[in-house]
C-alpha cells in the first residue's frame, strides 16, 4: 500500500466516480484548495508536486506560474458571458483552440498562427465519410486572430496573480492582421435597391430590414428589441399618431453607452404592425412547429437566398449588371444606408451621432421634448428625401 501523501484527499463526484483534491496549507501563501481532475493517485502526485513548485518561484522569485491559452480563453469567456457578442467569440475561440489551445501564453507570437491561418485559408482534403471545409474568408480569419490578441492583451495588461501581483503575461505579443485586397467598402443601397430587396425577404424578416433602415439598429440590437424598453412620449404625438421611443440599456449597445431610438413615421407604422405578437420580443418568427419565437439574426438563410434572388434581377430591372456590393450585400449596409440618407438630408453631425447611437464623450443621458421633436423631425427627413432631385451622382467602387 502506498504512502498516503498530505494535502490529497480522495472524493466522490456525480455518477459514482472519484478525484483526487488538493487540500493544503502552503507558509507564505495560504491554503490551496483545487481539483486535481484525475482519480489516478499518481498522476495526483504528479499535480500536486507541479502546482507547489510554481507557487514557491511565484512566492520566492517572482516567477510567473504557467498558464495555457485554453485557460486564458476560458477565464475571458467566463468573465465577459454577459458581453454583447461574446457568442460570436466563443465560436472563435473553439476554432483556435486545437491549434493553440494547450500552448503555454508565454510561447505564444505572431507565427504561432502560421498552421492555423494555412488550415482554415486552405482546408485540407476530407477523409472518406467526412464533410469538406469550406475555407475562411480573410475577414473570418482576422475576427478570429482579434479574439486571440484580445485575451493575451488581458493576460499582459489586467489579469494577475493572486499570490505575486504579477499579470499572467509579461508583454503582449505582436499579432498582425491579414491584409484582405477583397475587402469591399460600406455598400449604401439606392431606393429602387431597396425596393428590389425588400420585394424579395419574407414578411416578418422584410419588415425588420425595413425597421433597420428607418433607425439604423445595429442587428443585435434590432433583434433583441424588447416591449419593455418602450417608451411613450406624448410630446411628440402627431396627426393622430401616437408616438413612442426604445431606450436601450447600456449592456445592449456596443458601445457601452445608453442610447435612444427614435422612430419616423415607417418605423413607428411597423412597431404598430408587430404589436401584440409577442409578450416580450418585438420581432418574431412562427417556426415551422407552431411556436413564435424572437428571431436570432436578420443575417440568416433567408436573408441569403433572397439577396440571390434580388441580385438575379438586378438585371432585368435596372439594365446593367448587379454590382459586387450588391450581390454580397450585408446587413449592415443597411445602418450605413440610414447613415448615408440622414447626411444627404442635411440632419446636423451631432444628430446624426445620436441617432446612430456612435461613441460620444458628450453622451445625452436625458433628452428634453424640445430635444426629442427636433431628433424626430431630423429621422423623419429621410423618408421625405425618397423624391430629392439630387439621386446619387457618383459611388465609388473599390
Amino acid at each position: 500500500m502506498s504512502k498516503r501523501t498530505p494535502g490529497l484527499y480522495r472524493r466522490p463526484r456525480a455518477g459514482g466516480s472519484h478525484e483526487w483534491h488538493i487540500d493544503k496549507c502552503i507558509r507564505g501563501y495560504g491554503r490551496l484548495c483545487e481539483s486535481t481532475g484525475t482519480d489516478d493517485e499518481e498522476e495526483a502526485k504528479r499535480y500536486l508536486e507541479q502546482r507547489l513548485k510554481e507557487i514557491r518561484n511565484a512566492v520566492t522569485y517572482g516567477v510567473r506560474p504557467k498558464r495555457t491559452f485554453r485557460q486564458a480563453a476560458t477565464k475571458y469567456l467566463e468573465t465577459y458571458k454577459d458581453k454583447p457578442g461574446i457568442s460570436r467569440q466563443a465560436t472563435a475561440v473553439k476554432d483556435l483552440d486545437p491549434f493553440i489551445g494547450d500552448k503555454w501564453i508565454d510561447t505564444i507570437y505572431n507565427e504561432t498562427f502560421e498552421p492555423y491561418i494555412k488550415a482554415r485559408r486552405n482546408p485540407p482534403e476530407p477523409s472518406p465519410g467526412e464533410r469538406r471545409r469550406r475555407p475562411h474568408r480573410i475577414g473570418t480569419v482576422n475576427r478570429n486572430l482579434g479574439v486571440a490578441r484580445r485575451i493575451l492583451n488581458c493576460c499582459a495588461r489586467l489579469w494577475r496573480h493572486e499570490e505575486t501581483g504579477l499579470t499572467w503575461l509579461l508583454q503582449a505579443p505582436l499579432i498582425q492582421l491579414l491584409e484582405d485586397p477583397d475587402a469591399r467598402p460600406p455598400y449604401p443601397i439606392d431606393w429602387n435597391e431597396q425596393r428590389l430587396l425588400l420585394e424579395e425577404l419574407v414578411p416578418h424578416l422584410q419588415k425588420m430590414a425595413l425597421f433597420m433602415v428607418n433607425t439604423g439598429l445595429r442587428d443585435q440590437e434590432l433583434c433583441s428589441l424588447r416591449w419593455n424598453w418602450e417608451r411613450h412620449v406624448p410630446e411628440l404625438d402627431s396627426n393622430g399618431i401616437k408616438r413612442s421611443v426604445f431606450l436601450l440599456p447600456r449592456r445592449r449597445n456596443k458601445n457601452k453607452q445608453p442610447r435612444v431610438v427614435m422612430l419616423n413615421d415607417v418605423a413607428q407604422s411597423i412597431i404598430e404592425s408587430v404589436r401584440g405578437e409577442h409578450p416580450e420580443h418585438v420581432f418574431t418568427w412562427v417556426n415551422p412547429e407552431g411556436v413564435r419565437n424572437r428571431v436570432g439574426r436578420l443575417r440568416n438563410s433567408g436573408w441569403i437566398r433572397a439577396r440571390h434572388r434580388a441580385a438575379a434581377r438586378y438585371p432585368a430591372e435596372f439594365g446593367e449588371p448587379a454590382p459586387k456590393g450588391f450581390e454580397h450585400l450585408r446587413v449592415h449596409d443597411l445602418r450605413h444606408t440610414f447613415g448615408r440618407r440622414l447626411r444627404a438630408a442635411g440632419v446636423s453631425k451631432e444628430d446624426r451621432k445620436d441617432l446612430l447611437g456612435h461613441k460620444s464623450r458628450d453622451v445625452t443621458t436625458d433628452y428634453s421634448a424640445a430635444e426629442l421633436l427636433s431628433l424626430l423631425e431630423a429621422v423623419n427627413r429621410i423618408t421625405q428625401s425618397r423624391n430629392s432631385p439630387a439621386p446619387t451622382l457618383l459611388r465609388l467602387v473599390a
